[in-house]
């Protein structure tokens, strides 16, 4: 079935959006730091321009998944939904949105990438506050109205552990690719049949991959939400059960989602459901991602060397390598490129070749005094 709306729709949506917008700029004064048992508040990094970072203001021994935003109509405010976001940090989650604080223009899905690897650096930096308080494998995407749209274009990103959908709809049928390649857990939170968003999302609904977990909310509010309610009103109380189920795996809180008598069945929410099972969403530490390396002299002189060093991923994707070298005695590295020196003997990825599919493989080089011949390189991946 063509999609019932184009070019419309896209002008309708974007235009009750910053309606929506324009009349919540100053959302209803919330109760500090949200209803959850830490309260959070938001900052923004120099290693992160054009965000906003939520975040419990006391980080708890607990680990964070992380939950990366787009905001309706693609709006360069990353305050644009603040009452559901802090919300949300405050039940012990990372939360980034697109755009700066009282930031302007517009924001693309380009931008949640950027606030996954982000986030998974700063995990991985010692001298960071977030160094080891970030739980990098649960991290979901999400966003409202266009920032939907966002969330749907990094779904297949393999660090992507679920995906919301909030008051959206694919726009066209040329972009039902983005639907046949979800094999990662979908939830959608839709304002009922008063949301311009509704028929594209139902439409959505009925195209997901056979077997696909998913989980279809209709609250009758329209397409504006409850986004600027006190604490984010519904839509952030169910969203903070979805997450707790998703990336913590509390089945209690995955009880509102799942079977017949869900918690959210026959109440105010219209429920529909997909292959859902409550134990589908408790966390199982996945077995680290595997890579190899292979080492060649490329040249040898009097007292001198370059070699290179192969990296590629194995069956799962890498998303940090790390090569132990072994060099003869009396050899050392004298420049290094494509790679970064981390210790003696140990070199880790650029920022630039980090993340490898499945087979990939990346290359880095150095020069090195003293005989290169004999060397042993052995891969770590994160």
């Amino acid at each position: 079935m063509a999609r019932r709306v184009r070019n419309s729709l896209i002008t309708a949506v974007v235009a009750v959006t910053a309606a929506v917008l324009a009349f919540g700029g100053a959302p209803a004064q919330a109760a500090v730091g949200g209803s959850g048992p830490y309260p959070a508040d938001y900052e923004t990094s120099a290693g992160l321009p054009n965000h906003t970072i939520y975040r419990p203001q006391n980080l708890p021994a607990e680990r964070l998944p992380v939950f990366v935003w787009g905001n309706g109509g693609c709006s360069g405010n990353g305050l644009s939904q603040q009452n559901f976001l802090r919300e949300i940090a405050s039940h012990g989650f990372l939360a980034i949105a697109n755009g700066a604080p009282n930031g302007s223009g517009s924001t693309t899905a380009q931008q949640l990438t950027q606030s996954v690897d982000w986030a998974v650096a700063e995990n991985s930096r010692p001298d960071g506050k977030y160094y080891d308080r970030l739980d990098t494998t649960r991290i979901a995407a999400g966003g409202f109205s266009c920032g939907g749209l966002e969330a749907y274009a990094v779904s297949g990103d393999p660090r992507v552990t679920t995906t919301t959908i909030f008051s959206s709809g694919l726009l066209n049928d040329a972009d039902d690719y983005q639907l046949r390649r979800l094999t990662k857990p979908i939830a959608y939170f839709i304002g009922g049949p008063g949301d311009i968003a509704y028929p594209n999302a139902m439409d959505d609904w009925t195209k997901l991959p056979a077997g696909l977990p998913a989980f279809m909310g209709n609250l009758n509010v329209g397409h504006g939400g409850t986004y600027d309610q006190v604490n984010g009103g519904e839509f952030a109380r169910v969203a903070v059960l979805y997450l707790k189920w998703r990336l913590k795996g509390d089945t209690t809180a995955g009880g509102s989602f799942v079977g017949s008598n869900c918690g959210l069945c026959g109440t105010q929410w219209q429920v529909r459901q997909k292959n859902l099972t409550l134990d589908g969403g408790t966390p199982t530490t996945p077995p680290p991602s595997a890579c190899s390396a292979t080492y060649s002299v490329q040249d040898q002189w009097n007292g001198g060397f370059v070699a290179s060093v192969t990296v590629t991923a194995g069956t799962a994707a890498v998303n940090g390598w790390r090569v132990a070298l072994g060099l003869p005695g009396g050899a050392s590295i004298s420049s290094l490129w494509n790679a970064v020196a981390t210790g003696t003997g140990t070199v880790t990825n650029a920022s630039y070749n980090g993340r490898l599919s499945p087979g990939q493989s990346t290359t880095f080089g150095f020069q090195g005094t003293g005989t290169g011949g004999g060397a042993t390189v052995t891969c770590t991946a994160s």
